[in-house]
């Protein structure tokens, strides 16, 4: 989320009751969180395991549960409680907008089903088709020619919370979801919007029914997804991917350029590009297609060992 009058760290701390160091004056520009943080931004962190990498990413500022020795140049907010007052900052820059109907755009030539809902700010391009009942939440942006099938839900909020003895907190969203030109999403598919960024679909991309893309995912230009693909939050399907039915992506993984993953398939780690895989944990399909050839003579192997 980017901050329409950016505000020192100092400023920042002082909204929330908290202490700054550091370079204390230095604006921030932005509220991120780590997955897609960038120069400027503020990004907070509350357990050792993310220390390292919050402290050493591209942020600026860190709003952080421990007093540590500031990295040069940047700056830490020192908080009891850094989801909670991270939350705090994002309903305060971006509380949400409602249905309101405020800020709405459509483009020339589109047309929308009187059934369909469109909250406020959203932007759709010229020459599309948004079909019955499609819920397109606040801020999401649609570009030209998009087909959207009828039940699809765009940009509701991300499945990310804390877990706390008392139960999970929610985290406050303020990204968005961005679809490209020329992109076609199946009835009943459901795209998040990001934490704190985008979900952006590629030009191009096609989607079947029942599709689900996690919060912050980049997928790239010109993929295909059957029915049923399940993606995680934070992950980067590159451009002209292929997911058969019912593939399975868990979050912050990457797939490579042309990829295959053949139907019902899941990958546990991330993926070369232009290859084809089979199989949960995912493989190569030739490896995968011998390893089951193989498979079926070991009733025979059994017999002749007398197991």
């Amino acid at each position: 989320m980017i901050l329409v009058e950016p505000l020192t760290a100092t400023e920042l701390a002082k909204l929330i009751g908290a202490e700054a160091k550091g370079n204390a004056d230095r604006l921030v520009t932005g509220l991120n969180e780590i997955n897609r943080v960038t120069e400027g931004d503020l990004v907070y962190v509350d357990h050792p395991k993310w220390y390292d990498k919050a402290l050493n990413s591209a942020a600026t500022t860190i709003l952080i549960d421990k007093a540590v020795e500031p990295p040069t140049g940047k700056a830490i907010i020192i908080s009891p409680d850094p989801c909670r007052d991270y939350n705090a900052l994002v309903k305060r820059f971006m509380p949400r907008a409602g249905w309101s109907g405020e800020g709405i755009e459509v483009g020339a030539g589109t047309e929308v089903h009187p059934s369909a809902v469109i909250g406020p700010h959203v932007r759709i391009g010229k020459d599309c088709i948004i079909h019955p009942n499609v819920v397109i939440y606040e801020r999401a942006t649609i570009g030209d020619r998009v087909i959207i099938h009828a039940n699809a839900v765009i940009g509701a909020d991300p499945f990310y919370y804390k877990k706390r003895p008392s139960g999970y907190d929610k985290m406050q969203p303020c990204g968005n979801v961005v679809i490209e030109d020329d992109v076609e999403i199946g009835a009943l598919s459901t795209i998040d919007r990001g934490v704190s960024a985008d979900t952006r679909i590629g030009r191009g991309t096609k989607m079947d029914n029942h599709v689900q893309v996690g919060h912050d995912t980049l997928i790239g230009p010109n993929c295909l997804f059957a029915a049923h693909v399940a993606i995680a939050g934070a992950c980067v399907i590159e451009e002209g991917v292929t997911l058969w039915g019912q593939v399975g992506i868990p979050s912050k993984l990457r797939v490579g350029k042309g990829a295959v993953i053949l139907g019902q398939s899941g990958i546990l780690s991330s993926v070369e590009g232009g290859k084809t895989y089979l199989g949960s944990p995912a493989r190569e399909a030739k490896q995968m297609m011998r390893e089951i050839a193989l498979r079926a003579k070991l009733p025979e192997i059994a017999k002749k060992l007398g197991i």
